[in-house]
Order: structure tokens, then C-alpha cells, then sequence
């Protein structure tokens, strides 16, 4: 049950160990270990590096077999190797599992200093403290700008915040999924799951990831798979379908860490401390795709075409009946669009 902890296989992860770390609302980790997978060869002025960053409950297992230190599968399968639109004969990808992970990065689950898991201990994140990290992990690994910073939903708040806060070292930008601050909406289902959470501490995760597959979702799927029907033991489809989730990630999961990740997805604003939205947004110079999923109802078309208006680029619509998760089920489509931004 939870995420990955010492002494499980490492499977594909290579880890980083980074000195201590101040998050910016308070809070001292003494020290943080980063985990993170790469895939390609790094060039020797280090400018073909591209950073793929995942959503919530993702990792840094992009692409790959299921298997010892890995529980799933790559989660943007088809992206990432040689010929695909990440092409790894040309371009060193790098994903890092995210600060207050569950899969190797430094989180509640880490050991504390009094050797017992931070838990509800760990300090506060936001968005920032965790590109910082990032950003550490690429001065170790000699990369001063990134060719590219790719990422859909959570995944897409931190490609924003790279190049908003250090537009030197993003030279394109793919955004994905994703808003330039978080909504009532969104805030209020999250909540919602952490409300789940702390009320049971042994099924709330379990709760938690029912409430939010039904926003990953969209309504017309949801109707066309299961409709009303009834199963031989009684439940209802779509709630099989629902417990059938909830449980794979229960086993694979931290609670802590969901909820100190859905908290700070609930506190992300690029505008913050930088005199709004639109004035952060005039921050980049990166080359960016913005884009969407046409039956997204969590990060709903709305919150990408008000970050394509401020980057001044057309918004990238992709069609799906799948909801927020076409992001990742729509990797043709994605694909394409990255491979006409890296050209």
C-alpha cells in the first residue's frame, strides 16, 4: 500500500540528493533526494534537453514496462523514444517524480529526522518551491536551458511556472490541460477529496480518487461506457468502474501526498507577487503551444485560451470525448502539436 519507500526496487529511477530546502511559506527539509528518469543522450553543450513534467498522481516512469519499482506503465507511452515526437535520438528527456511525491522524490512518506514518515508534518509547497527543485536537478545535470518544457494538467501549472520565473532557460513551452491560476471549482473539489482523506485515513484515498475520476472523465463517456446498467453482484457499472480505480491507486499512493499536491495545485496563481496573470504571462520568451481538450469540464478550454490571449498565440484545440484525461489518452494529437513545436 502508498508510494514507493527506501529499500522497495529502484527500477529506472536515479536519484539526486540536494542540500536543505526552505519552502516559501515556511518550513525547513533538511535535505531533499530527487528521483527522476532520463531517456536519450544529453548533448555536450547540454541544449537538447527536454523536461516532461506529470500530472497529480504521475511519476517519473513516462514511458516503460510495468515491473519491479514500477507498478504502471509509462503514462504518456508514445511519446518519448526513437522517431516518437519526443525523439530520443535527438532529444535527452528528463522526468522528475515532483517535490512531496510519493515515488522516490522527498516527501511525507520520506523519513523526518526523528526517522519516523513526515506524514501531516511535512511543510507546505506550492508550484514554485517545487520548479526550484527542478531547477536544482538541471544545474546537477548541466543543463542550463531547456529546449523544452512539456506538461498537461499539475504538470502543466510547472512548465508555466519555468517559464515565467526563469524564461532564460525555457526556450519552447508546451502547455497542456492546464490554467494560469487554480478556480473556485477546482479548489472546492479538491478540498472536497481532502475533506475524504482526513475524515478516513485508511479508505479516504480510496474516496478521494472516485470524486476525481469523475471530473478526469467526461459526462458523454461516462454515459456511452456504463449508462445506468447493473452488474451480476449488484453495483452499478460506472461505480465498478470508479472502485476499480480507486483501488490501484490505494496500493500505489501516498495519502499524505495527495493531499499536500492537490494543495498545492489549490494555491497555484502565476500571477501572484508578479501584479497578475497577464503581467507574469508578458515574463515569457519561450516559443509556446497552448492547448486543450474539447470536453475537459476540470480545465475546461476557458482557462487555456486565457493563456494562449496572454502568450498571443492561437489556442490548440484537441478534439476527445474522453475529458481532462484526453491529454494522455490523446497522445496522436499531442504528439503532433510537439512535434510542430520542436520542428
Amino acid at each position: 500500500m502508498g508510494g514507493w519507500v527506501e529499500g522497495d526496487p529502484v527500477g529506472d529511477r536515479v536519484f539526486l540528493d540536494l542540500p536543505g530546502f526552505s519552502p516559501e511559506r515556511g518550513g525547513f527539509l533538511p535535505s531533499v533526494r530527487v528521483a527522476y528518469e532520463t531517456w536519450g543522450t544529453l548533448a555536450a553543450d547540454g541544449g537538447n534537453a527536454v523536461l516532461v513534467e506529470h500530472a497529480l498522481t504521475g511519476d517519473s516512469h513516462v514511458v516503460g514496462a510495468a515491473g519491479p519499482g514500477h507498478p504502471t506503465p509509462g503514462w504518456w507511452d508514445g511519446l518519448v523514444g526513437p522517431g516518437a515526437p519526443l525523439d530520443t535520438d535527438r532529444f535527452f528527456v528528463v522526468c522528475a517524480n515532483v517535490l512531496g511525491g510519493c515515488q522516490g522524490t522527498t516527501g511525507p512518506s520520506s523519513p523526518a529526522p526523528d526517522g519516523v514518515p513526515w506524514g501531516a508534518r511535512f511543510p507546505e509547497v506550492t508550484v514554485g518551491d517545487q520548479v526550484r527543485v527542478e531547477a536544482a536537478l538541471a544545474d546537477a545535470l548541466g543543463i542550463d536551458r531547456w529546449a523544452c518544457v512539456v506538461g498537461g494538467s499539475m504538470g502543466g501549472m510547472r512548465a508555466l511556472e519555468w517559464a515565467v520565473a526563469m524564461p532564460d532557460r525555457v526556450a519552447a513551452l508546451f502547455f497542456l490541460a492546464s490554467g494560469a491560476v487554480a478556480t473556485a471549482d477546482q479548489i472546492g473539489t479538491q478540498t472536497t477529496q481532502q475533506a475524504a482523506i482526513r475524515a478516513d485515513p485508511v479508505h479516504g484515498l480510496g474516496i478521494a480518487r472516485r470524486i476525481a475520476h469523475l471530473t478526469y472523465r467526461s459526462a458523454y463517456e461516462l454515459g456511452e461506457r456504463f449508462g445506468n446498467q447493473v452488474q451480476d453482484d449488484g453495483r452499478y457499472a460506472v461505480a465498478s468502474y470508479l472502485d476499480h480505480h480507486a483501488d490501484k491507486l490505494e496500493r500505489r499512493f501516498d495519502a499524505d501526498s495527495y493531499v499536500l499536491l492537490t494543495e498545492a495545485m489549490n494555491s497555484w496563481d502565476v500571477g501572484r507577487g508578479r501584479g497578475g496573470v497577464d503581467a507574469a504571462l508578458g515574463r515569457v520568451t519561450a516559443r509556446p503551444v497552448v492547448a486543450g481538450v474539447d470536453s475537459d469540464r476540470l480545465y475546461p478550454i476557458a482557462l487555456q485560451q486565457q493563456v494562449a490571449d496572454g502568450l498571443g498565440v492561437p489556442l490548440e484545440v484537441i478534439p476527445s470525448p474522453y475529458g481532462h484525461d484526453g491529454f494522455l489518452i490523446e497522445v496522436e494529437a499531442v504528439g503532433k502539436l510537439l512535434r510542430g513545436l520542436l520542428g
